[in-house]
C-alpha cells in the first residue's frame, strides 16, 4: 500500500528536478541601466550602450 506515497515521491523529485533546471536559465552578468540614465563612473558617451545584445528566441516569449 505504499504505492501512493511513492508516486508523491517521484513527483515531488520530478517538480524540484524541474525548478532547479529553470532557476538556471537568463542573462548572467551586471544590470543594465534603463536608457537615458547617465552613470558617472561611465567612460563612454552619455546615453549609448555599451555592447548591442544579440536578441534569441525566447525573447518574442518575454
Amino acid at each position: 500500500m505504499m504505492r501512493g506515497n511513492g508516486l508523491k515521491t517521484a513527483l515531488a523529485f520530478v517538480l524540484l528536478a524541474g525548478l532547479l533546471a529553470v532557476s538556471g536559465c537568463g542573462r548572467k552578468g551586471p544590470l543594465e541601466p534603463p536608457p537615458g540614465s547617465v552613470s558617472p563612473a561611465s567612460s563612454g558617451k552619455a546615453g549609448e550602450p555599451a555592447t548591442q545584445d544579440d536578441r534569441i528566441i525566447l525573447d518574442a516569449l518575454i
